[in-house]
């Protein structure tokens, strides 16, 4: 009979094997809509706390690089060889470990190169730099106006002088969020517009978003805060924000740590997600349900997530507007944590039926070695193919990048 030698037997199987072991592998990395290439294309760091991730073409080369945000590490630079392969290029930025919570680039002084502002929560320590154009950065910390407990972080033109300002969110004994205006005499430096700007609160932000919420073409300010209530206020557009807690519906206690701003039901206007906490790490304590408020075209917004959005366990730090399935319309990636006890998880993927109603559809979608502690999640093309791509950050877990399919 064929194959009856034990040595032909021992043979055959062993390539079985070894078959079901690579389907299970790709299996594991891979989905139709996205490859899981962490292992080939990022520096390998698993015990690095990665909360905040913006990828940009830092040195002009035409390919996204990614800065990276780092709880107790100092800030990272990974610059990109143009295939999505990313290398550490070290020494860019101080190498001094702080509690750095969020990053954002704009080219801030006006010289077209791309400058970079990280804010730090525990020890304070904001950092500023500008950039040269080739992937090296000045350090102009001393410019930034104030100190602060912060998390929350986003820039955008406030008053309409065609400079990106910097609105920041506070937590603290003293949680006041600042608003800082470029100096239009000196691009670079900043203004601290706090006490012109934004009403005195005890705000206790996590997330801070800059957006045109009522459609007079001015951005306006929404706030996700640890302690309720979030808050939804509207600028003059001279970087003047007013609060109408009447034009936003909040139906349950929320402890929010990033707020999105997208038209998820396709009607041209912006609507808004809290991405939610049931604890920081803790007990159960709060509905961590991502809470979607609809905008009416006028401004108000209506919670409509009992019919839109599946209910959840899991508490969400970061999310991404994706459309992973190129149908046109904007879905959803939810960074995902079991709390408690604070265990990694699976990163979440909700597909949206084009009139912003939402279903589960992660096991189709992400793929099985996507598992960690997730934080920041950045979107962008990296390795050229036009299709968009997706970098994690995670919390004490391997930082990860699916290229999109």
């Amino acid at each position: 009979m064929p194959f009856s030698s034990p040595g032909k037997s021992y043979m055959i199987t062993a390539v079985l094997s070894f078959v079901v072991t690579c389907n299970v592998f790709s299996q594991n990395t891979e989905t139709k809509y996205f490859k899981d290439v962490t292992t080939t294309h990022l520096p390998i760091d698993a015990g690095a706390h990665t909360l905040d991730v913006v990828l940009a073409d830092v040195n002009g080369d035409g390919h996204l690089d990614a800065v990276l945000a780092l709880e107790n590490l100092p800030n990272r630079l990974y610059l990109n060889d143009g295939t999505g392969k990313f290398g550490w290029k070290k020494g860019v930025f101080a190498e001094e470990a702080h509690d750095t919570e969020h990053v954002r680039i704009a080219d801030f002084d006006k010289d077209g190169n791309l400058d970079v502002i990280f804010v730090a929560e525990d020890d304070q320590k904001h950092e500023f730099y500008l950039g040269d154009g080739n992937g090296t950065f000045r350090n102009v910390s001393e410019r930034l106006p104030s100190k602060s407990e912060a998390n929350g972080l986003d820039i955008g033109d406030v008053n309409g002088d065609g400079l990106p300002d910097v609105i920041v969110g506070n937590t603290g004994p003293t949680p006041q969020n600042f608003l800082w205006l470029n100096n239009p005499e000196k691009p670079g430096y900043f203004i601290d517009y706090t006490k012109e700007g934004l009403p005195e609160r005890r705000w206790e932000t996590q997330s801070v978003k800059l957006a045109d919420l009522n459609g007079d073409g001015i951005p306006d300010l929404i706030t996700g805060n640890e302690v309720p209530p979030n808050r939804l206020l509207f600028n003059d557009g001279k970087g003047h924000f007013t609060e109408h807690p009447e034009k936003l519906e909040l139906t349950v206690p929320l402890h929010t740590r990033e707020v999105l701003t997208f038209d998820a039901n396709g009607d041209k206007h912006p609507d808004i997600l809290f991405l939610n906490l049931t604890s920081n790490g803790g007990k159960f304590e709060k509905d961590p349900t991502a809470r979607l408020l609809i905008n009416d075209g006028k401004g108000n917004f209506k919670d409509e997530t009992a019919k839109r959005i599946p209910k959840q366990e899991y508490s969400t730090y970061a999310g991404a507007v994706f459309d992973f399935n190129h149908d046109g319309h904007s879905d959803l990636i939810l960074s995902a944590l079991k709390i408690p006890p604070f265990e990694s998880m699976q990163v979440q993927a909700l597909q949206n039926d084009g009139k912003g109603n939402f279903k589960l559809v992660t096991s189709e979608v992400i793929p099985g070695s996507t598992v960690g502690r997730s934080w920041g999640i950045a979107v962008g093309d990296v390795n050229g193919d036009g299709k968009p791509d997706l970098f994690i950050g995670q919390w004490g877990t391997q930082a990860r990048l699916l290229l999109g399919k």
